[in-house]
């Protein structure tokens, strides 16, 4: 590779050397007949680690946990046509959460595009739907500014992945290097700070309300605001309820956090949410899965305050009445400020009562179950995982049950720590996620809590984590059952159980070993303990925990679709 700037290099080259300005220090990827030339530069070049992958989609999940777990910007590569279409789940699951990635797509050369060459297929259109935005580099001369705007655009307003599409001759083709230092959009202009005046209505809302709630979700996460929102609730000394994707937004240890809303969220959260007289939601959606049937939840009379990145998130789903648009963290800073600046004092005869009630809510204690001598919880599983790792891991996970059991017996102190597949709630992702995490965080105790079903799904990555020393300890949650399927099925079907039954799983000790890794089969309540200890204890290998788990266990609370929040299942009995 030339060093010599003044020389024209090759758009390989040229790419090479942008990610390297932007300070990328891994790429994840798979190479293809579109992207030789730019695996050709990366094999020359020494500013960054390329981390092969088994499959394109598991490059894009690691990339996305990449980012999820740092505050960096995820950056994978794929080739042309089946290599993109893998990518294509990857790409929509990490738009639906709003994750600041870059994807290099190889195309076949320009000359051949729309005549169906081998491994032609219309990336941009494909996209289009699942990234933030995409580029078709046309021109050599266009490539270097067009990844700077793909940074930019990726990690600025509401953060979400960027794709970019080079012809296979664009990277032959040659250019004198030359990055932009900062790059100016006329269409795209993101705001940051919130309206002053808006702003101050809120605070005064605040200080006057009876029954005040604060709501946050995974806004607060990418906008680096968890320290602000800790300083917000403790400050005003309301409680709190994040959302599946806002978990360690708030420690949850304290006693102001009432636990996740929505579907499988606690009683307190979801009664303190419906009955509040004032709610201010920080970076959340008011999605289906939190607050239920949209009607039910604006049957009571309150205030919302919104704030948000995106305009148009605001009032999309819920009619607000303050909404404040701008960078949650700036916002924040200005709501602090003004806050402590105010003269209204709270109304604390008030606030008393609405702890009062909230506590007798907490009363119930929704997320209680009976454990077993005979047979493993996995419940007792995920807590004891929190136990043995004080608290302090960073945990990825699949989709379903597991999923949900992680998510509530597993407290999160700390941002940034829960890493799962929240709107698109995509199987598959957790041991990719697990890689990607480790390769951002080195020396970190990391956990992939997964089902039988899910893991199986990237399951060859296996290999790559063999490959570049990658030891997470692995949950296996083991059923038999499409756990989540099986539930509603026995819910809402009558308990016909169509085809979720998983009749025909692989010898998982035997299959990790194949790998090169440490498997275990945990079948007694009384060895979950001491094989949890034994696996975190070994930190230079990847441990494969398989724990046959209880297959009647449902997750609880539970609010049917189509119900409000009040209309929850606290368990079978409410059947």
């Amino acid at each position: 590779m030339s060093k010599d700037t003044n020389l024209p290099i090759t758009g390989a080259e040229i790419l090479v050397r942008c990610l390297a300005e932007e300070g990328v220090e891994h790429v994840f990827g798979y190479p293809g007949g579109a992207v030789l030339y730019i695996y050709d530069a990366i094999f020359q070049q020494e500013k960054f680690q390329h981390i092969l992958v088994r499959h394109e989609q598991a490059a894009i999940h690691a990339a996305d946990a990449y980012s999820r777990s740092s505050q960096k910007v995820g950056v994978a590569i794929v080739t042309s046509g089946p290599g993109v279409t893998n990518a294509v789940t990857g790409l929509a699951t990490a738009y639906m959460d709003s994750i600041p990635m870059v994807v290099i797509s190889g195309q076949v050369p320009s000359y051949a595009i729309g005549e169906d060459a081998f491994q032609e297929c219309d990336t941009v259109g494909i996209t289009r739907p699942c990234v933030k935005h995409n580029f078709l580099v046309k021109d050599v001369k266009d490539l270097a500014s067009t990844i700077k705007k793909a940074f930019f655009i990726a990690s600025t307003g509401r953060p979400g992945p960027v794709l970019v599409d080079i012809p296979k001759d664009i990277t032959m083709h040659r250019h004198v290097f030359d990055y932009p230092k900062e790059v100016e959009m006329r269409s795209y202009k993101p705001v940051d700070k919130g309206h002053s005046g808006q702003i101050r209505k809120a605070v005064q809302l605040l200080l006057t309300a009876e029954r005040p709630m604060i709501y946050a979700g995974g806004g607060v996460i990418l906008a680096n605001a968890s320290p602000e929102l800790n300083k917000l609730v403790d400050r005003l000394g309301y409680p709190c309820t994040t959302t599946l994707m806002g978990l360690g937004g708030y420690k949850s240890s304290s006693d102001k956090f009432v636990g996740m809303p929505g579907m499988h969220g606690t009683y307190e959260a979801n009664m303190a949410m419906q009955n509040s007289d004032v709610l201010i939601a920080i970076g959340a959606r008011f999605d289906d899965r939190v607050i239920g049937n949209p009607k039910n939840f604006t049957s009571v009379s309150r205030k919302i305050i919104h704030i948000d990145i995106d305009p148009s998130s605001i009032s999309k789903r819920v009619k607000v009445d303050i909404p404040i648009v701008g960078n949650v963290k700036d916002v924040l800073q200005e709501l602090l400020a003004q806050l402590d600046a105010a003269e209204t004092r709270q109304n604390t005869a008030a606030l008393s009562s609405w702890w009062k009630q909230i506590e007798e809510w907490r009363g119930r204690d929704c997320l209680k179950f009976t454990d077993s001598k005979e047979v493993i919880k996995p419940q007792s599983v995920v807590q004891k995982v929190w136990q043995i790792t004080d608290g302090d891991a960073f945990i990825t996970s699949d989709v379903g049950q597991h999923q949900m059991w992680a998510a509530q017996y597993y407290g999160f102190d700390k941002p940034r720590r829960w890493i799962n597949s929240g709107g698109l709630g995509t199987m598959g992702v957790g041991l990719p996620y697990a890689m990607g995490v480790q390769m951002a965080n080195p020396g970190s105790t990391v956990a992939c809590i997964t089902g039988e079903a899910s893991i199986q799904m990237c399951i060859q990555e296996l290999a790559t984590c063999k490959q570049y020393h990658l030891t997470p300890k692995i949950i296996l949650l083991n059923n038999r059952f499409l756990g989540m399927v099986r539930q509603w099925q026995q819910i809402d079907y009558g308990s016909r159980y169509s085809e979720s039954y998983m009749d025909s799983l692989p010898d998982f000790t035997k299959l990790a070993e194949s790998f090169g890794h440490v498997g275990m089969k945990i079948e007694n309540p009384a060895d979950v303990d001491g094989a949890l200890k034994e696996a975190f204890g070994m930190k230079d290998r990847l441990v494969f925990m398989n724990f046959i788990t209880d297959q009647t266990e449902n997750v609880w609370p539970m609010v049917k679709a189509g119900k409000g929040l009040t209309e929850m299942l606290l368990g079978s009995e409410d059947l």
